[in-house]
């Protein structure tokens, strides 16, 4: 076994090593005097001296061969600003789908252009500019070539708004000051691209050079193709892979102040005699560059007015469950504060912070910290919240949510060559009235990249949180059982995918400024997957077959859960997919009863909680998915799960049906419906989704979100109106609405209004530096 583990850990180390040689290919942006105009035509005489770049090779669908249509890109610069210029030619140009016209929509359903720079040229990082024919600005960061804090496989594709956050590789909420514009004709479409340098964030002045990479996407073959060359296995964000651009970048430094005014009103039908509670209010966000590389962000009195709301979820187990980020400036330079587990046992959360209790606390004033000092990356944040008492629903009386905190993190870590890197972290929670209310937390992490495709991650925490005075400590076990630590591999080629894991986490690990969402337990999970081609079918594209699965043990050695999934995916040249037949073997292990529900039907046909007994339950589920095209203008998504569940049975049928008009208009309905049937009970469920969205241009856009949860009979309504300007800012009107559809809730409510709100807000961008 050991001979065994040396010769496959061999191999994968010249495995990497011969795919780093090849051979990467070069640019020199060329200096103007007269920057091109942004109108997409490309006829400006600045063009015609840069040097052409071009040899675009397929990464989809089939690796290596050249594009499919001829591609060439220009590249020149000026003391203000890089400027790009892409020839996009199209032999068919009437096929071009041009997906939604609205800034970072998904790239992954349409033609598009894509570029990163890697101004550090650290082999890791980078700054992420697209668009597509409808004219779109899309922009975002990547951390560690893209990976996640698990050291995950196959990077997303983009587009994702769950790939933000301070787990994920990918930040699409970075909002950079750019300009964009693209035209068609009958010989394709083309796209011109300005980025001012203090958008960038790179070394000193002067000659230098960075990373760089272009992607193209011609949808209706589902093909990509990239400039410099990437094995299918990865994607744009393996910045390791990327060409080189050489250029003179001046020494310049940002300097801007992005202030807002709001104003709204405020109805709450759920207290007697509900009056309307109009109010307004003024903040401020900078952004100064204290040199090229490191910027300090301020903010006062922040609003997050114009967020999207949260997608609501049904939760059938007996744990917490993870809703994410969706605030700006927490997803600003997200990544570089991601140490943990995502979405299952993160040393910090930035959610945590602003929000308490499903409420929403008031933020007085922030600073945060990010760039390179060195060879090292730094990140420090502050930010002093108020506290926040409201009455209660029930008592009437006046409960306290939140105390007065201050929240600060601190996070460096050094980076070397091949997706490796050490880190540490500290955060902290002060109760600015108590000084014997705080909470702390300690973590290092590591990443070792072997070759090109074996990747290992760890980290581990610690936490300190003191008891009350008159409370006896029966704490026991290493540091009282505040403690969390983890370890992940992930092997990933052409056609393997192969992922192991082990977590465990201490019966008192408290990160209160984290996200833990159990605790006191050991976990272990692993994955492989393999992807079959069939290059000789041209309407099919590959069959993946896999299994995976996870167990959780209490620290005493109880099993809690396991869960066990093979399946196999039909994936179709057109991106439509069928997974089937999914087989789920499944276990729940309660050491007490757990109650399920609230109300239910009973055996004996009354109404009444449903309360499952303590005991071991071992199931069996199937499971089909499938999905149609998704860049056509209509397109469905559905599946159902069945089986066994607990001491009974579950059905769950889910379904999104899409539609596109041209690339103005996007609507889609989905539905979640949940019907189990217990030895204790039995009971239904459905969540119903109504989303859409109208772009008038890529910069004003009209959206709406409707949920109907049949658990609460709540009918909530989020519609925003949007008129950007540049970098996210502009004017935003919300409304939002929650109707009570059901006859009378349990705190005696009847069918009606619960809360209605209105905001106008706007928010405007100042360049200091002109």
């Amino acid at each position: 076994m050991k001979q065994l583990f040396c010769i496959s850990l061999f191999y994968f180390v010249i495995l990497g090593k011969d795919v780093q040689a090849q051979q990467v290919p070069a640019a020199s942006a060329s200096a103007i005097t007269n920057a091109p105009v942004i109108d997409g035509r490309l006829d400006d005489d600045s063009w015609a001296e840069a040097q052409i770049l071009t040899g675009f090779i397929q990464r989809e669908p089939s690796e290596g061969q050249p594009i499919s249509e001829r591609t060439e890109v220009r590249i020149s610069y000026d003391g203000e600003a890089l400027y790009i210029g892409a020839w996009l030619f199209d032999s068919d140009p009437t096929s071009l789908v041009f997906g939604q016209t609205l800034r970072d929509a998904s790239l992954n359903e349409s033609d598009a252009f894509v570029l990163v720079l890697d101004t550090y040229l650290d082999r890791q990082n980078g700054f992420v500019f697209g668009t597509t024919p409808a004219g779109i600005e899309y922009d975002g960061q990547v951390a560690n070539e893209g990976q996640g804090g698990g050291g995950g496989g196959r990077p997303g594709s983009g587009g994702s708004r769950q790939q933000r956050g301070s787990g994920g590789g990918f930040n699409l909420n970075w909002d950079g000051s750019w300009e964009v514009a693209t035209s068609t004709d009958s010989l394709g479409w083309y796209a011109e691209m300005r980025i001012p340098f203090t958008t960038l964030r790179y070394g000193t002045g002067g000659a230098q050079t960075w990373g760089l990479n272009f992607e193209r996407r011609i949808r209706r073959n589902s093909e990509e193709a990239v400039w410099a060359p990437i094995p299918r296995q990865f994607n744009l964000y393996r910045v390791s892979l990327a060409g080189t651009l050489d250029l003179e970048a001046p020494a310049t430094r940002i300097a801007t102040v992005n202030p807002y005014v709001l104003s709204d009103g405020f109805k709450d039908y759920t207290v007697t005699s509900p009056d309307a509670d109009f109010r307004s209010k003024v903040g401020i966000d900078a952004k100064i560059g204290l040199n090229q590389s490191l910027t300090l962000d301020l903010t006062v009195n922040t609003d997050f007015a114009q967020a999207e709301v949260d997608d609501q979820q049904v939760n059938l187990t007996r744990f917490s469950l993870f809703y994410p980020e969706k605030r700006a400036f927490f997803l600003e330079n997200a990544g570089t504060f991601s140490v943990g587990s995502g979405r299952s046992a993160e040393l910090f959360f930035s959610r945590r912070i602003g929000l308490s209790s499903g409420q929403e606390v008031p933020i007085h004033a922030g600073a945060r910290m990010t760039g390179k000092v060195g060879n090292m990356q730094l990140g420090l944040l502050n930010i002093q919240t108020g506290d926040l008492n409201v009455p209660s629903a029930v008592t009437g009386t006046t409960q306290q949510v939140a105390p007065n905190n201050n929240f600060g993190v601190v996070r460096a870590y050094r980076e070397w060559e091949n997706r490796s890197r050490i880190g540490g972290i500290f955060v902290s929670r002060l109760n600015t009235n108590s000084p014997t209310d705080y909470n702390l937390t300690y973590g290092l992490d590591g990443r070792l990249g072997v070759g090109q495709n074996l990747t290992f991650d760890s980290w581990v925490g610690l936490t300190t949180t003191p008891l009350p005075s008159e409370a006896s400590d029966l704490r026991e076990g290493f540091n009282n059982g505040e403690y969390g630590y983890a370890g992940t591999g992930n092997f990933v080629t052409r056609d393997w995918e192969v992922s192991g894991g082990y977590r465990q986490i201490g019966s008192e690990f408290n990160p209160e400024v984290g996200f833990v969402n159990r605790s006191g337990y050991r976990y272990m999970s692993g994955r492989v997957l393999y992807h079959l081609r069939t290059e000789g079918v041209d309407w099919f594209r590959e069959f993946r077959p896999h299994i995976s699965g996870n167990s959780f043990w209490s620290l005493g050695g109880f099993n809690e859960s396991y869960y066990v999934h093979i399946d196999s995916h039909f994936a179709f040249e057109n991106g439509a997919e069928i997974h089937l037949p999914g087989w789920n073997l499944t276990g729940e292990g309660l050491d007490a009863p757990f109650q399920i529900r609230n109300e239910g039907n009973l055996p004996d046909g009354g109404r009444g909680p449903i309360i499952i007994p303590a005991g071991t339950y071992n199931n069996q589920e199937l499971l089909f998915t499938a999905n149609t095209n998704r860049s056509a203008p209509l397109s469905v998504s559905a599946g159902v799960t069945f089986g066994g569940f607990y001491s009974g049975t579950r059905s769950s049928p889910y379904g999104t049906v899409s539609y596109r008009f041209r690339d103005r208009l996007t609507t889609a309905v989905s539905m979640n419906y949940f019907d189990v049937k217990l030895d204790e009970g039995s009971f239904t469920t459905s969540l119903v989704r109504l989303t859409g969205s109208y772009s008038f241009t890529p910069r004003i856009y009209l959206q709406a979100n409707l949920q109907y949860n049949d658990d609460s009979k709540n009918l909530g309504s989020n519609i925003r109106l949007g008129w950007l300007d540049t970098a996210g800012t502009g004017l935003f009107i919300v409304f939002n609405d929650t109707e009570f559809l059901g006859d009378v809730d349990p705190l005696g409510f009847r069918s009606g209004p619960r809360q209605r709100q209105l905001v106008i807000k706007y928010t405007k961008l100042f360049n200091l530096r002109g």
